[in-house]
């Protein structure tokens, strides 16, 4: 996808616990060059955060 980051590293990077897409391009190098990336990237992202969330025990009140 963007400096050798798959959108695999990026679904793994999501499962690990990063939050949010600047934390991402921290961590990975994704998408902090040109920018041609970031949409596709960002929504992959975002995407894998979802199914994490919807993977995540429920608490009772």
């Amino acid at each position: 996808m963007c400096n050798a980051v798959t959108d695999h590293d990026i679904r793994r990077e999501a499962a690990d616990g990063v939050q949010t897409f600047a934390e991402l391009q921290a961590r990975t190098g994704c998408s902090d060059c040109c920018g041609c990336c970031g949409d596709e990237a960002r929504a992959t992202f975002e995407q894998a955060r979802r199914q994490v969330l919807c993977q995540l025990p429920l608490v009772a009140a």
